[in-house]
């Protein structure tokens, strides 16, 4: 007899676990190293949930599968972002098995009900219909799962722009949004400060839209490598924060390591030299 399985818990369901209370914030560590590896190293770390990134790491479809593999077991919650809002690549990885999407650049109400209708099969959206052949449904083994499907999927859009924070009450009243995310880096760049996340005008749009996505009932996320800042949003309501990267922590750590023992061996030859072998 085949197994027959019931879908993993999504992001939504974690979230409205925890509750709406200050400070219960999901702690997060994005994975964009592209290595299945890496993935469940970071899996084991003691982070609420893993972000794998398909927007800016070298991600395919194969190569998030494997990721998702590779974190299957453990104890946290994988999202997956897009690299973009598009209904065949949010097609795609729906049925690779990814419960949890991240759609990025979203910045009005008409993008985020785009992306809820590709999540949703019809009659109430546009996803194709391909279960029989999908790890979604684990090959018809979750039972019902044409009827089940949104239960199985949690949608959070990435609003990262000027426009997106004008309009985030309307993306918030979105049926079908569960959660916006919100990045300050390319915030930063559309309001003209271009690698200035901790800009008082940044973190103001970003206290902004968590006030906005309390207000609406809805979870808000931000991501936030600065400690203090983090705390900061959480204590603004913040209800998720990716506070590091695995690409980010393997090159500080190993800069520091390196520094660390090139200093107690008097070795001052640090400004850019390498020997000809690098």
């Amino acid at each position: 007899m085949p197994f027959r399985l019931e879908p993993e818990r999504t992001f939504r369901h974690a979230l409205e676990q925890a509750g709406d209370h200050q400070n219960s914030a999901k702690i997060g560590l994005w994975v964009c190293s592209g290595s299945p590896l890496v993935a469940e190293i970071m899996a084991g770390s003691g982070a609420d949930w893993l972000l794998i990134d398909a927007e800016h790491s070298p991600n395919s479809l194969e190569s998030v599968l494997a990721q998702l593999h590779a974190v299957h077991g453990y104890p946290v919650l994988p999202m997956v972002r897009l690299p973009w809002n598009d209904v065949v690549l949010i097609k795609q990885y729906l049925d690779l098995g990814a419960q949890n999407l991240l759609i990025p650049m979203v910045n009005d109400a008409e993008q985020a009900r785009a992306a809820v209708a590709a999540v949703r099969y019809p009659p109430h959206g546009v996803r194709g219909v391909g279960s029989a052949l999908a790890r979604a449904a684990r090959w018809n083994r979750i039972p019902d799962y044409l009827a089940r499907a949104d239960e199985t999927i949690s949608l959070a859009v990435q609003i990262e722009t000027t426009e997106a924070v004008e309009n985030v009450k309307d993306i918030l009243a979105v049926d079908g949004v569960d959660a916006i995310f919100i990045g300050p880096s390319d915030l930063a760049a559309s309001m003209g400060y271009l690698g200035q996340q901790e800009h008082p005008e940044v973190v103001a749009a970003v206290e902004r839209c968590l006030a906005a996505a309390q207000e609406a009932g809805k979870p808000a996320g931000v991501n936030a490598f600065v400690e203090a800042t983090a705390r900061r949003y959480i204590d603004a309501g913040a209800r998720f924060v990716l506070v590091g990267a695995d690409v980010a922590i393997l090159a500080r750590s190993s800069e520091e390591l390196a520094a660390r023992f090139a200093q107690t061996a008097g070795n001052t030859a640090d400004d850019g030299e390498r020997p000809a072998s690098y």
